[in-house]
């Protein structure tokens, strides 16, 4: 079995870019999945939202 080595240069291409682009993809969708199973910046941004309405509602007026 003469393996990768018997192939043509183009094939060579070929297989390189199929397994480089293979990885890319599988390594987007896993971060992608990471991401948006976790939601704590989600909960700290709507903290932060409320603690801020809060603070702007008992301000007095400058007016």
């Amino acid at each position: 079995m003469a393996g990768f080595s018997s192939l043509a240069p183009k094939m060579k291409n070929l297989v390189v870019a199929g397994s480089l682009t293979g990885f890319v993809f599988s390594v987007y969708f896993y971060t992608m999945r990471a991401v948006a199973s976790g939601d704590e910046l989600q909960v700290a941004i709507d903290k932060f939202e409320e603690q801020k309405s809060k603070d702007v509602s008992t301000m007095p007026s400058k007016v």
